[in-house]
């Protein structure tokens, strides 16, 4: 078919008709950001790409089975991509998957900070345990589902009220989700390092195991000692004072070019304790 025979009506459906679908694939790809199915997606690339350079080479069996592979690649996606298909649907749901998306803006993470840092600071000087994560690339949803769900403006104050002993969400670790406590009194994963010092506790277990498996920062405020560590990508960070707390929150989340005032290997320490 020539293109002399497409009207110019015929023309701007077209366009529309694919401004819709690159819209609808950009907003999917929004609902999933931020999750392990953004690992899971560029595993399945890798699989396309195999499969295209084995034609090309003339690997048989291995085009043989990288094409298995995406044919039960449908069925594999709905399993594989649940818990983000059935958010997304509940978005359609309540009308917000098609909202318009605002970026975080560097002050409200740095007053987030400050709020993290007050309350660390206070709960510390007092022994009060603590565990907060933070999340980051990798969505902390599977464990916000395990809390409760709080979804309140982050302050000093709710997060120490939360930490108080004896109050009903004092258990379990706090979940920062986009600048909100999103959930209290979530299960994390213990680590199940052979490495970790005998003297650490549950929390820190638990902040190690979510590190691993996550890009999240975990706060962990010591209920025997007071001291404050930060865990991140499966290392643990102990008996940091509130300077050099505050700084490596600012690093990690506001990407500051500052460099610490304290010494690496002066607070740094792996999962061996």
């Amino acid at each position: 078919m020539s293109l002399d025979n497409f009207t110019f009506l015929d023309i701007i459906i077209n366009l529309v008709d694919v401004f819709l679908i690159w819209f609808v694939i950009y907003k999917l790809l929004m609902v999933i950001k931020g999750t392990k199915a953004v690992q899971l997606l560029k595993g399945i690339f890798v699989i396309v790409i195999v499969k295209i350079l084995s034609d090309l080479i003339g690997f048989r069996t291995l085009s043989w089975l990288m094409g298995e592979t995406l044919s039960w690649g449908f069925i594999a996606i709905i399993i594989i991509f649940q818990p983000e298909l059935r958010r997304a649907l509940e978005q359609i749901g309540r009308g917000k998957l098609f909202a318009r998306s605002v970026n975080q803006e560097d002050d409200e993470i740095e007053r987030m900070v400050d709020a993290i840092v007050n309350a660390t600071t206070y709960m510390a000087k007092r022994r009060i345990g603590a565990l907060i994560s933070i999340e980051r690339e990798t969505g902390l949803n599977e464990y916000i589902e395990t809390g409760i769900e709080v979804d309140s403006k982050i302050t000093s104050e709710i997060l120490i009220n939360i930490f108080i002993p004896n109050t009903p969400l004092h258990d379990g670790a706090v979940i920062i989700q986009k600048q909100k406590v999103a959930a209290a009194a979530c299960y994390l994963p213990l680590s199940e390092s052979p490495f970790i010092s005998k003297e650490l506790g549950t929390r820190h277990r638990a902040a190690l195991g979510i590190s691993e498996v996550t890009d999240c920062l975990t706060v962990i405020v010591s209920e025997e000692t007071g001291s404050i560590s930060l865990t991140k990508n499966g290392e643990l960070h102990r008996d940091l004072s509130q300077d050099v707390f505050k700084e490596m929150l600012k690093q990690e989340l506001v990407n500051s070019p500052k460099t610490l005032t304290q010494p690496r290997w002066n607070w740094m320490v792996k999962k061996n304790g």
